[in-house]
């Protein structure tokens, strides 16, 4: 589980997120919408704290963090142990190749035996398609490889939660399909996900569950059917209405 409480998040005078209060389930995939600055991906690097919040409380399992405080070396390493975070920009190691890049993080972070990580390594690329391409590097790779590598090293260091900012903004739309299938794969395996994205139809296919935020607050939280068949809110109307488009 992770929770926020009255969590507020700041830059500058600029409060990006309004006292949120939402709680992500384990075994759910959830899809964060909403228009561009209306705080998406400021709520996902909270999570982890790559943003880190002056108000309210963070819970992921049984950690738990008074946000007003300075958080400890110890609790923030704690939190990213529980999260993984897959960027839009793939940030893999350039001079490694792509085995290296998946097991750097469970060797030198994680102190795993060397041997077993290597086959699980190799397990992981096998599960994202990649097997062929483990001795490649980075710059051998399309985005749509490149990004499943990035997957593929985010699950080898087992977190509890996935975290994805819009892992398929950077790809061209056959590119982008390749790392759609890998996630709702992931999806179906029961693996707990919060993904912001731009894309609705995979939103639709894949999500347990919609949050929308609009200007740094939680306008709807509910099931994804609920969301897509809301006729009831013009605002929700209006943005899937203008995403049909692009």
């Amino acid at each position: 589980m992770v929770q926020f409480s009255h969590m507020s998040k700041f830059f500058g005078e600029h409060e990006a997120l309004k006292d949120i209060n939402i709680t992500f389930n384990k075994g759910e995939t959830t899809v964060i919408l909403g228009p561009s600055g209306s705080g998406k991906s400021t709520l996902l690097r909270c999570i982890n704290l790559l943003e880190t919040p002056e108000r309210g409380t963070l819970q992921i399992d049984a950690i738990h963090i008074d946000l007003s405080k300075v958080i400890s070396k110890k609790n923030r390493l704690a939190i990213r142990q529980s999260t993984a975070m897959v960027f839009q920009s793939f940030n893999l190691f350039p001079h490694m190749k792509v085995l290296e890049n998946v097991i750097e993080g469970p060797i030198t972070v994680l102190k795993k035996d060397k041997k077993l990580i290597i086959e699980k390594g190799k397990l992981l690329l096998s599960k994202v398609g990649l097997s062929h391409k483990m001795d490649s590097y980075p710059s051998q790779l399309s985005g749509g490889q490149q990004q499943r590598v990035a997957i593929a090293r985010a699950l080898a260091m087992e977190p509890t939660f996935l975290l994805f900012d819009e892992p398929t903004s950077a790809l061209d739309p056959e590119l982008e399909g390749e790392v759609l299938k890998v996630l709702k794969d992931l999806s179906e395996e029961g693996k707990s996900m919060i993904i912001v994205t731009h894309n609705l139809n995979f939103a639709k296919e894949v999500a347990d569950r919609v949050l929308f935020l609009e200007d740094g607050q939680i306008l709807f939280d509910g099931e994804t059917k609920m969301f897509f068949d809301n006729k009831e809110n013009n605002r929700i109307q209006s943005f899937i209405q203008s995403m049909q488009f692009i």
